[in-house]
């Protein structure tokens, strides 16, 4: 319980000092991407977790990506958050939002909330998330919605892949595997020592290709490197 409640510190201090740069009109890109990696790299020390990349030497780090990857622990987040170079940002359900000073943090920070039971706030939500990836900031989604209970891969949903193809941005995949080892959904409990294992996709262009043919290519790639 003692690391629990490490991360809920590093957690409530990153908020009070984004909410401070805010405040204080300091909230710029930069600060926002120092101060995101700053916390994931604290949580990821916290829990003693190693991350083993596969594929990243590969990727065109020019371009903006939608990047997609399946979805096993909460810690999910900062191993992605110190693995992609660049900046990132990220589409979170809105009951994170109402978390006192964590919820504040993340939309100063331009983390992109969606009401997922309520179509028209999703579409305003995914907008959000084209005008994000035009000034070259990379968006992650977990087309699988929610956190899987036992690492297997669930049904991906649709707004990612209708965003790819509505900006004409590419779709980067990638699998994490072992973070559920760490933390599993609904535990507190934190396992320490366990090694992540990232392994980044080749880029699939949304260009010219339909919904249900991208959610096909993702979804193969994903089932391919996880078994």
């Amino acid at each position: 319980m003692l690391e629990q409640a490490r991360i809920v510190l590093a957690t409530a201090s990153v908020s009070v000092k984004t909410i401070s740069a805010s405040v204080l009109g300091r909230l710029d890109r930069p600060n926002v991407d120092r101060l995101l990696k700053g916390w994931a790299q604290e949580l990821l020390d916290i829990a003693e977790m190693k991350v083993d990349v596969h594929g990243r030497d590969a990727v065109d780090w020019s371009r903006a990506y939608i990047v997609m990857s399946n979805h096993q622990s909460l810690l999910d987040i900062p191993v992605i958050a110190v693995t992609l170079p660049g900046s990132l940002r990220f589409v979170a359900k809105k009951e994170l939002f109402r978390i006192p000073l964590w919820g504040p943090a993340m939309a100063r920070a331009g983390i992109i909330s969606i009401d997922r039971q309520d179509r028209q706030s999703a579409i305003e939500s995914l907008r959000a998330a084209g005008e994000a990836l035009k000034s070259g900031v990379h968006i992650w989604i977990a087309p699988e919605g929610t956190r899987s209970l036992d690492g297997q891969l669930g049904k991906l949903k649709k707004g990612g892949f209708q965003l790819a193809i509505d900006t004409g941005a590419p779709i980067l995949p990638m699998v994490i595997d072992g973070t559920k080892d760490a933390r599993k959904k609904h535990s507190r409990q934190l396992v320490r020592g366990v090694t992540a294992k990232v392994t980044f996709g080749k880029a699939i262009e949304a260009a010219g290709r339909d919904r249900e043919e991208l959610m096909r290519a993702v979804e193969s790639f994903f089932r391919a490197t996880l078994s």
